[in-house]
């Protein structure tokens, strides 16, 4: 069914990229052929050849993914760090990018593990939009940020940063990992952004089921180069997968809602503990970045994540994550139930600690992401495990 620019997000969510078979099947059917007949020589009978290339259910999440984040292209692969991956090896070979400093653990270590094997150099910074006409070098081609950023959530003016880019040289990449917010909260593309990425394992897919990465652009010169590495490189998810994602994608909104209000009800909370040293969440009006969350999320919603220092240091830290009951101690995010972390021993232990702590990231540091569960019980097992973190 074709969804108008004018339908409102949960149509579009149920009925882009869905389309009725020959069949009159209303859920579209798994396509598992990894190869397609052809009536003669390279004259496909339909539109796919090979499934690597193209499958249908790869074409209609893509599809569904681009109407979603307002953009005309999208493109899935294998994982939210094959996105990645992708992106960067995008760029010329000797080319410079600037990437905030408090980001995915992941992409951290590509940026410093793997894009420099092909002479990608990466600076890092900690004031993006202050820095930033002092970092761009002439072979500067990328700048990528994450709004909010893991863990610390903070919010970046991804329009600012996006009109000091293109003032300096319109050739720059800005590349946003919108991760923590998903379509429905946040559409960098609105804002000037080249490229919108996700690490559709989270909330895009929302189960917990899937790995799986998204992207999507306006640009048709991006878009037919990245999907030429998607082919080339081969790093693409699997039919069932993509099926999974896209069938996942038509209740986000439903789900990012309930999860943004159970989260401001316990960032709320944690904000007046007296067993919590300082609380991380975009949805309180005492966020130091609440100006841009209300400009650039809808409704001012703050999602489901909340970061936040536990007092008693890395001891408490440990105790608490290990007292939970609803809360499951488990790295990612994003997935219907609640789960927590630790990120100087789990997603961010990789990144030398004199490093993540100027980004923010401590060792008494927890991250929550906080699931559609009832939220007054979430919260009395935040309440209970505080009080053990403390025994």
């Amino acid at each position: 069914m074709a969804v108008l620019d004018s339908d409102k997000f949960a149509t579009k969510a149920i009925h882009a990229g869905s389309h009725v078979d020959v069949h009159g099947s209303v859920i579209e059917p798994i396509s598992l052929s990894t190869t397609f007949k052809q009536h003669s020589p390279a004259q496909p009978v339909g539109e796919y050849e090979y499934s690597r290339s193209q499958n249908p259910n790869r074409k209609n999440l893509e599809d569904a993914i681009a109407v979603l984040e307002n953009g005309k292209y999208g493109l899935a692969f294998s994982s939210g760090s094959a996105t990645t991956a992708v992106v960067l090896q995008s760029l010329p070979q000797g080319s410079h990018a600037i990437s905030i400093g408090d980001v995915y653990g992941g992409t951290h270590r590509y940026f410093t593990k793997v894009a420099n094997a092909h002479g990608v150099e990466t600076t890092f910074t900690n004031n993006l939009l202050e820095e930033l006409p002092q970092l761009v070098k002439e072979n500067t081609r990328l700048v990528w940020i994450e709004s909010p950023t893991n863990p610390t959530l903070k919010v970046t003016d991804i329009e600012l940063v996006a009109k000091t880019v293109k003032n300096i040289n319109k050739d720059i990449l800005l590349v946003v990992d919108n991760t923590f917010l998903s379509p429905y909260l946040s559409n960098p593309l609105n804002f000037g952004a080249d490229i919108v990425v996700h690490s559709a394992t989270k909330y895009i897919n929302g189960h917990s089921d899937v790995v799986l990465g998204v992207l999507a652009t306006k640009s048709k010169e991006i878009y037919e180069r990245l999907q030429f590495l998607q082919n080339a490189i081969g790093a693409i998810p699997s039919p069932f997968d993509s099926w999974l994602t896209h069938r996942g994608l038509r209740t986000l909104h439903l789900r990012v809602r309930q999860a943004a209000l159970n989260a401001t009800k316990i960032a709320e909370f944690l904000a007046q503990s007296d067993d919590v040293v300082a609380v991380n969440y975009p949805g309180l009006p005492t966020h130091a970045d609440y100006a841009i969350v209300k400009k650039q999320h809808r409704d001012a919603l703050g999602g489901g994540m909340i970061s936040f220092r536990i007092k008693g240091g890395a001891a408490a830290a440990a105790k608490f994550s290990s007292s939970t009951r609803l809360f499951t101690l488990a790295e990612s995010l994003g997935g219907i139930e609640s789960l927590l972390e630790v990120p100087a021993v789990m997603t961010h232990g990789g990144i030398p600690k004199e490093q993540r702590e100027a980004s923010g990231v401590y060792d008494d540091l927890i991250r929550l992401s906080v699931g559609i569960e009832d939220a007054d019980d979430l919260l009395d097992d935040i309440k209970q495990a505080l009080q053990a973190s403390k025994n």
